[in-house]
């Protein structure tokens, strides 16, 4: 082992690394079933063709990113206990009831996902192909819901009597249904909604750019965008009660995401800017009273500032800062891109002139940055817990290995995840490129929507 080698370091990047890719597929694992549903639902209730051909396109899409998704999440387990051993000694017991659960979860919605897609047309009453997405939905929120609340605990760990550095009488359903569960279970199950609406919604964008004037099109971006208008909106509420939550059980967190040093009321909200070696800020957006505001709900909050705080025990301050800011950003352009083409969609429909390519690359950047702002969210989820990996409890250095080829591992999964990704991508453009909505529409029948 070399001098510059470091167990603790390479685990971090790795672990980061691994999750980085995971929740690109676990983001449209969870968000994509949902839509096929409300496009499916639409197509049944309206008889509408076009919705049913929606539903079934992304059905196939789905799959292929579930399969990746699988391979990635398997790695996350399997470097639990590789890369952090005494993290799951002392705290695998606390944990083992929503990791057992999500697998369960998992298992539901693989089963009746393979059954969904090998039964299509073959039932007279189309609800009941529709019912089988049902299960499908509730797993991938679930799988979500289970694995969140394993973060959650992971900020405020609670069911357990800490005796001599481990963990006894321990209770698995107080410690999953912990402080940090609601928020952060609802706000990764919201976000995932608005990411996929805005990845499906930006391939019908960029068909339509292209040339591609189908009705099929339109109705797809027409669902996906107001669906993430609704999500967008869901997701604000969210933010707000996550910042209460943060103000109460992690205010270092809160803190350094905002740069707050001196403890005080009407405190500022701080975007954007730069924070000297003297822990002065300058060149940023300062809204007076909106910290305050958001942390108790009124000016007179008292907020925690950092200076309170042990500096060992400080989050990283710049990448806190900037991932919090950039996800607050991003959700804010995701909200005013959605609502900007609900309203124009319904202008169109009136005036007849199609809604503006410039407001429909505004859709097609949406999908890309709002991936930026799921990866962002949770980098200040991890970032922000620093030095902690069980807050309050054990450090980050504590629950890691010390094993001497962690780098070696890191090359491995990183090469792993590219071929993963490349092949991905492929399958899916190999899967549309040469089939558009059009052809299938041609194909099957399917004339003026309805049949």
């Amino acid at each position: 082992m070399t001098a510059a080698y470091d167990p603790v370091i390479f685990s971090r990047i790795l672990t980061g690394l691994t999750l980085f890719v995971h929740i690109i597929y676990a983001t449209i694992g969870v968000g994509v079933p949902l839509m096929i549903a409300l496009a499916e639902w639409i197509g049944i209730k309206r008889n509408d063709t076009y919705y049913l051909l929606m539903a079934r396109r992304w059905a196939r899409g789905f799959t292929v990113t579930v399969a990746v998704g699988v391979v990635t999440g398997t790695a996350i387990g399997l470097q639990l206990s590789l890369l952090w051993p005494n993290f799951m000694r002392v705290g695998g017991q606390a944990i083992a009831l929503p990791l057992f659960l999500e697998t369960f979860a998992f298992f539901v919605e693989a089963i009746f996902l393979g059954i969904y897609l090998y039964t299509w047309d073959r039932f007279k009453n189309r609800m009941v192909h529709f019912a089988l997405l049902i299960p499908v939905a509730i797993g991938s929120s679930a799988s979500a819901f289970f694995i969140t609340t394993v973060n959650a605990f992971m900020n405020t760990p609670q069911g357990f009597d800490w005796v001599d550095g481990k963990m006894e009488n321990i209770q698995p359903l107080l410690a999953m249904f912990n402080p940090a569960m609601p928020t952060k279970v609802s706000h990764v199950l919201v976000t995932a909604y608005v990411t996929s609406a805005f990845c499906l919604g930006a391939i019908a964008a960029f068909a339509m750019i292209r040339g591609r004037k189908h009705v099929y099109y339109k109705k797809a971006l027409k669902l996906t965008m107001t669906a993430a208008l609704v999500f967008a909106l869901a997701s604000a509420a969210i933010g707000d009660l996550s910042g209460k939550f943060l103000h109460e059980y992690q205010p270092e967190k809160l803190a350094a995401a905002e740069w707050h040093f001196d403890t005080s009321d009407k405190a500022e909200l701080i975007l954007g800017g730069i924070l000297t070696d003297e822990n002065e800020v300058k060149f940023a957006i300062k809204i007076p009273f909106a910290l305050s505001i958001l942390a108790g709900g009124t000016p007179d909050t008292v907020v925690k500032g950092l200076n309170e705080i042990p500096e060992h025990l400080r989050p990283p301050l710049k990448a806190s800062h900037y991932f919090f800011d950039m996800m607050v950003f991003i959700g804010i352009y995701l909200t005013v891109i959605s609502l900007a083409y609900v309203i124009a969609q319904r202008r169109s429909r009136k005036t007849g002139k199609p809604v503006s390519r410039l407001l429909l690359w505004g859709v097609v950047l949406g999908a890309p940055l709002a991936i930026m702002a799921i990866e962002s969210g949770w980098m200040f989820a991890e970032v922000g817990r620093q030095p902690w990996i069980i807050r309050g409890y054990m450090t980050v250095a504590e629950g890691a290995t010390t094993s001497a080829h962690v780098d070696t591992m890191l090359w491995i999964f990183a090469l792993l995840y590219a071929l993963l990704t490349f092949t991905c991508v492929k399958v899916l453009i190999k899967m549309f490129k040469h089939n558009p909505a059009e052809d299938e529409i041609i194909a099957r029948g399917i004339e003026g929507g309805h049949k």
